[in-house]
C-alpha cells in the first residue's frame, strides 16, 4: 500500500499480522529501549525494524540497529533518510537515498474516526469545515482520521530537516480526492510558522499523497531537494 504514495526512488516495506516480518528479532542494541514494553508493543518495535532492515539491503547497505534519536526521531544510516510507522496489524517502514530526497514521512492509521475530542484538539476550523465538505460528498471516509494521518507524517518529514517540534495547529493540510478513485488523492500542508531552508530556499508547503486500503490509512509526505 504505502509504495504507492512514494516516488520510485524510495524504498518501502510492508507487513500485515500474518507476515512473517512480524515475527523479526530485535537487534540486541534495541532491547534496551523495549526492556519494559508490554508484547505488544515489542511486537510491533520488532516488526516495522525488520521491515527498515529489509529496506536497508534493497539499497545495498548493510542491515543495522534502528535506534532511537532526539525526541524518538529514528537515527539512520548514514546517507540514507527515511520513515516508519505502525498500527494495529500492519507496519511499514520507507527509506530514501539522501541524494534522492531532501526528507520524507509516513503514517499509518487504522480507517476508523477518530476517539471524540482528539478532533478538537487538533484540528484548525478551517481544516474542520473542510472535512464537514469532504464527508457530504464521500461518507464512506473517514475524514478526520486521514487528516490527523496526514498531520503525522508532515511532523515526520519535518523534525529532520529543523530539529524543532511543529504543533499540529502549525500546518494547515487540504486533502484533495482523486476524482476518478473513492478513497485515495493527494494533500497539500501549508506550514504556519517559518519552513525549513532546503537547497537555499525556505519551504512554505509540504505535498503528499494519502489513501484508504483494506481498513488502513496511509498517508505519506516527501520533500525534494530544491
Amino acid at each position: 500500500m504505502i509504495e504507492e504514495l512514494l516516488p520510485e526512488s524510495v524504498v518501502a516495506v510492508e507487513a500485515h499480522a500474518d507476515d512473517p516480518l512480524w515475527q523479526s528479532p530485535l537487534h540486541p542494541a534495541e532491547e534496551a529501549l523495549v526492556a519494559r514494553a508490554v508484547d505488544k508493543r515489542r511486537r510491533e518495535f520488532a516488526a516495522v525494524r525488520g521491515c527498515a532492515r529489509r529496506a536497508m539491503e534493497k539499497l545495498g547497505v548493510p542491515p543495522q540497529p534502528v535506534l532511537s534519536g532526539e525526541r524518538g526521531a529514528p537515527r539512520w544510516p548514514d546517507g540514507l533518510v527515511g520513515s516508519m510507522t505502525h498500527c494495529d496489524g500492519y507496519c511499514a517502514a520507507a527509506l530514501v537515498r539522501a541524494t534522492d530526497l531532501a526528507s520524507l514521512g509516513i503514517d499509518a492509521e487504522p480507517h476508523g474516526p477518530l476517539p471524540d475530542g482528539v478532533g478538537a484538539s487538533v484540528f484548525l476550523p478551517v481544516e474542520v469545515a473542510r472535512l464537514d465538505r469532504l464527508s457530504g460528498r464521500r461518507p464512506a471516509v473517514h475524514w478526520d482520521r486521514v487528516l490527523f494521518s496526514a498531520k503525522e507524517s508532515v511532523y515526520k518529514a519535518w523534525f529532520p530537516l529543523t530539529r524543532k517540534w511543529l504543533d499540529f495547529s502549525e500546518a494547515d493540510i487540504t486533502l484533495h480526492p482523486d476524482p476518478d478513485a473513492e478513497a485515495c488523492g493527494t494533500l497539500s500542508a501549508t506550514l504556519l510558522v517559518p519552513g525549513p531552508v532546503v537547497g537555499g530556499r525556505r519551504l512554505g508547503v509540504f505535498e503528499g499523497r494519502w489513501a484508504v486500503r483494506d481498513g488502513v490509512v496511509t498517508t505519506s509526505v516527501v520533500v525534494p531537494h530544491t
